[in-house]
């Protein structure tokens, strides 16, 4: 579909691949989320408005018009694993705002309980980066979608490392104005509502939980 774009860079491909280890410790699954995310970054803000700073700037040589991001972004981490992703966005987009979205997929039904929303009353921003690094059944995102679309926000961008094809397909079909990017796409969604082989549960690998 034309709003999943997949980031196929082979350094992004092979991190995903060593983040599906097991072999890997919890500060490993921290770093190797942190660098995806960077590296997925530079395909999701490729379109990002820049505008002249107001100030001429100088360089050791001479003197130029410097340039600053004028579209006004919030970063909108899941917790609790898009956490994991946020420092890597906020290093990057620093002026942007950050709102902080609690929900989880309840074990039983898989449905997605809303439990932490700090949005203020009014949107006050031109673009949301919704930070989490997996979509399964897809649930927890379509939650997030409703939550910042009833907000008010005209543009989503909604950043995942690991998705199933069912969970994608769904949510891009359902919300076609919502942009998803991706590291990759797995086929395989079992019973449990598990991506496999996909990254497990993030959030408790994550935080050495499992």
């Amino acid at each position: 579909m034309s709003n999943i774009t997949v980031c196929s860079h082979p350094i992004i491909q092979q991190k995903i691949s060593s983040l599906r280890s097991t072999s890997n410790t919890a500060r490993d699954v921290r770093e190797l989320v942190d660098s995806i995310t960077r590296l997925m970054l530079h395909t999701v803000t490729a379109d990002l408005e820049l505008t002249p700073t107001a100030q001429e700037q100088t360089s050791p040589v001479a003197a130029y018009t410097g340039l600053e991001i004028s579209t006004k972004l919030a970063l909108i981490p899941i917790l609790r694993s898009g956490l994991a992703m946020l420092n890597a966005a906020s290093d990057l987009l620093h002026t942007a705002e950050i709102r902080h979205l609690g929900l989880f997929r309840e074990e039983t039904t898989l449905q997605p309980v809303e439990y932490y929303n700090k949005l203020p009353r009014t949107c006050s921003v031109d673009q949301c980066l919704v930070l989490d690094p997996m979509i399964a059944t897809g649930g927890t995102a379509e939650a997030a979608i409703q939550i910042l679309q009833h907000w008010g926000v005209k543009r989503i961008k909604f950043v995942a490392i690991c998705v199933s094809r069912r969970g994608i397909d769904v949510l891009a079909a359902k919300y076609p104005d919502v942009e998803f990017f991706v590291g990759v796409i797995d086929e395989v969604l079992d019973r449990r509502g598990f991506v496999s082989p996909g990254i497990g549960d993030c959030g408790d690998r994550l935080n050495n939980t499992a």
